[in-house]
């Protein structure tokens, strides 16, 4: 919150989740910002849970399991998202790739490939009115959601240590990360 003296915080906790709302806003010093919300039953409901709380304005929407964010990130997201209506970051795909069905597999061009990351950053109303159409399971991030309306997706270049952690490897990269940060 420091960064931006006038956020508004919108977390929201899965529906099975049991949190203390006390416990979980501890460690903010203005809690008069910060609202919780009960997730749906998939992120897309969550999500759009989440956007029925949000004004006017521009809305960052943005996953737990990526803690490496950093101000100039943000500053750049908010800056092309105030001017273009929306800002995905990305990385660049490091990996070879291959495109497989059930007949053949082959190689393909990573180059034309970018992975996504968030925080994704919305133009308020354009997001929260591409979250008013049916679910559909190709939404995998909110970007995919505001495409399906068929709005261009502005990318922005992303943190590499902007890790996903979802799985164990993953939080001890994570530490190592932590180590170079603190």
């Amino acid at each position: 919150m420091e960064s931006f003296a006038d956020i508004e915080i919108v977390l929201i906790f899965p529906k099975k989740y049991q949190y203390n709302e006390s416990e979980m806003l501890q460690y903010f010093d203005d809690r008069s910002r910060i609202k919780i919300v009960r997730g749906g039953d998939t992120r897309f409901e969550s999500v759009k849970n989440g956007l029925a709380e949000v004004g006017e304005g521009i809305v960052f929407i943005h996953d737990a399991v990526r803690p490496f964010i950093n101000k100039e990130l943000l500053t750049d997201l908010l800056r092309v998202a105030s001017d273009k209506g929306n800002a995905i970051p990305f990385t660049e795909v490091v990996d070879s790739l291959r495109f497989v069905d059930k007949e053949q597999n082959c190689s393909i061009d990573r180059s034309l490939y970018k992975a996504i990351q968030t925080p994704q950053v919305f133009n308020a109303q354009l997001i929260q009115s591409a979250f008013e159409q049916a679910y559909d399971p190709l939404f995998t991030d909110d970007a995919s959601v505001l495409e399906k309306q068929g709005e261009k997706i502005n990318l922005v270049a992303g943190l590499r240590e902007n890790i996903k952690i979802t799985q164990a490897i993953d939080l001890k990269i994570a530490e190592i990360i932590l180590k170079d940060w603190v």
